[in-house]
């Protein structure tokens, strides 16, 4: 019987957030709070392998007390368990510090049910670094496979695991011993439509909610800002897309002046490269 714990994350819907002009940061109070798109298909293939392999999903996540609404999605996908760490100490957090008290939650969980398999999204969509799920792996001594887009078979009895890894020509067939943890693309499968008893466990769920003090052998030096090396010192829109050229004269006119807009590209591009 398997234990899979799916690491997840509450994120502003960034489909929807602004920009404040006069910080240049995300203004997260005019998007709603979602559970991350790529974790929602962690929790589903986690949900997938329980129904092949049996066994048990619970969710993790580190967050302020609304994070509880992420768990609950997760409850309604079809996860059994859900677990929030959620303190003051841990606001602020990179990163490296988030990976760290993530960590040490995972091995808070082990010790009442031993972790066979950790799945993470392959990032957040608030983010885009998708550091955090190797960050656990490293912390915890197990191999980390990232990019994965299909579980080809997971084998507890021998300990191993096979997947496909996404790469940019193909995929690439990787076996791993277990306890390991996989980073998943948006492709490993569809999310569908949560069937009604699952939103009626979800309404009634309440997850397991730990602080700091809650956790052992704890670095207070490690958490939030205090354990973050990383700083956003600023955070800018891209700039609008300028408007294509249209070319215009007879044949030969519109030739001549293609020709010279590459020839003046290539020139541009070879003295970036210092050619």
């Amino acid at each position: 019987m398997l234990h899979i714990v799916a690491c997840i994350k509450q994120v502003p819907d960034t489909k929807i957030i602004k920009m404040n002009p006069k910080t240049n940061t995300m203004d997260r109070r005019t998007a709603p709070a979602i559970l991350n798109p790529y974790d929602a298909h962690a929790v589903e293939e986690a949900v997938r392998l329980r129904e092949k392999y049996g066994g048990t999903v619970s969710v993790l996540t580190m967050g302020p007390p609304p994070a509880v609404k992420a768990i609950k999605k997760c409850i309604e996908i079809g996860a059994d368990e859900g677990y929030l760490i959620t303190d003051r100490r841990f606001a602020g957090a990179d990163t490296l510090a988030t990976s760290y008290a993530l960590t040490k939650a995972l091995e808070k969980i082990s010790k009442t049910k031993p972790v066979d398999l950790v799945i993470c999204g392959k990032m957040t969509i608030d983010g885009d670094t998708g550091q955090v799920g190797p960050g656990i792996a490293r912390r915890l001594d197990i191999p980390p496979l990232t990019s994965v887009n299909k579980v080809v078979e997971i084998n507890k009895r021998e300990g191993y695991a096979v997947v496909h890894r996404k790469l940019e020509d193909g995929y690439e067939v990787v076996q791993s011993a277990l306890p390991c943890l996989m980073s998943v693309e948006k492709t490993i499968n569809e999310v569908p439509y949560s069937p009604f008893p699952n939103m009626l466990k979800a309404a009634r769920y309440e997850p397991h909610i730990w602080s700091v003090d809650d956790l052992e052998d704890i670095d207070i030096k490690q958490l939030g800002l205090k354990g973050s090396p990383t700083i956003v010192s600023k955070v800018w829109a891209p700039p609008k897309p300028e408007g294509g050229t249209i070319i215009e004269g007879s044949s030969q006119q519109q030739v001549e002046h293609l020709l010279s807009v590459l020839l003046e590209k290539k020139e541009l591009f070879q003295a970036k490269e210092g050619v």
